[in-house]
């Protein structure tokens, strides 16, 4: 009894510290947001601030138009989420438990994709956004305008997608018993009707850790806003950012209370479903 105890003192005490290595960045974070303009104009690194500015939030906040970048981001962070929960819930549902000529080369097909750097794509999506026919001025060739670039086609339709997501829903389905799906086939239900009504109910840590993942890939992401789009009205919160970094000076006090801002919504995704993330992590890492 006393050497678990003692175990248990040694892992919560070692957990604490890996918090307190985490949470530094956010404390740090939220007292340089607090700082004047002045301290930094003074050089020097001190923690705690010498004045305390909570308008630095009201000045970060009526220095961009944070209106429009938060419903771009919202629209194709919603839009991406809810897509791909769709197609990689799908997948992996068919990987997991439906038996068809070449699923296994085609699965390991798949995993190719998660050994691919996504820097090697960048050039390739990008000709493919610019030549998409029909949009943008395009003709039936693709050629002439701009295709999906600048818009929100371009920034949500690759996200749908993902080889990662596709092999954690068919790691999770391939622990429920096969019995399950015997006793439907019996009741006479077809694959979309078993998924539907039988596996997709059950799939609530599993929509909640995806969901969470896609969800701060897309919302935090600033490199395909950046490469896709060139209007003020299709930037994103990520882009809104640069207005804080000047040619020759960063204003590091506005930036960090705008960062923090536009990190609330992540935080509330992940207090909202932090039960189900952590349920799917542990169901999904007992069967491989």
């Amino acid at each position: 009894m006393k050497h678990t105890l003692t175990e248990r003192s040694l892992a919560y005490l070692f957990l604490t510290l890996i918090a307190l290595v985490a949470i530094i960045p956010l404390v740090i974070a939220l007292f340089t947001s607090l700082k004047g303009d002045e301290e930094f104009s003074l050089g020097g690194m001190t923690l705690l601030p010498s004045s305390w500015h909570p308008e630095n939030y009201s000045r970060a906040w009526e220095m961009a138009d944070w209106g429009v970048f938060i419903r771009n981001s919202a629209i194709v962070t919603a839009a991406a989420v809810g897509g791909s929960l769709v197609l990689n819930l799908l997948a992996g549902f068919t990987f997991a438990r439906i038996r068809f000529p070449g699923r296994t080369p085609l699965f390991l097909l798949l995993l190719l994709g998660l050994m691919i750097p996504a820097q090697v794509t960048v050039i390739p999506q990008f000709i493919i956004m610019k030549s998409i026919p029909l949009f943008g001025g395009n003709d039936w060739l693709g050629q002439g305008g701009n295709g999906w670039l600048d818009s929100y086609w371009a920034l949500i339709v690759p996200e749908l997608a993902g080889a990662f997501g596709v092999f954690m829903a068919r790691q999770f389905y391939l622990q429920f018993p096969k019995a399950l799906d015997d006793a439907s086939y019996i009741d006479g239900a077809g694959y979309l009707r078993l998924f539907f009504s039988v596996y997709l109910p059950l799939s609530g840590p599993l929509l909640a850790t995806l969901g969470i993942f896609k969800f701060v890939s897309v919302w935090n992401d600033f490199f395909h806003p950046l490469l896709y789009t060139n209007s003020p009205g299709m930037r994103t919160v990520q882009l809104g950012l640069q207005v804080f970094r000047g040619e020759h000076q960063v204003q590091y006090n506005l930036l960090m209370a705008a960062s923090l801002l536009v990190s609330i919504p992540i935080l509330i995704m992940f207090f909202v479903f932090q039960k189900q993330f952590i349920r799917s992590m542990v169901s999904t890492g007992v069967k491989g």
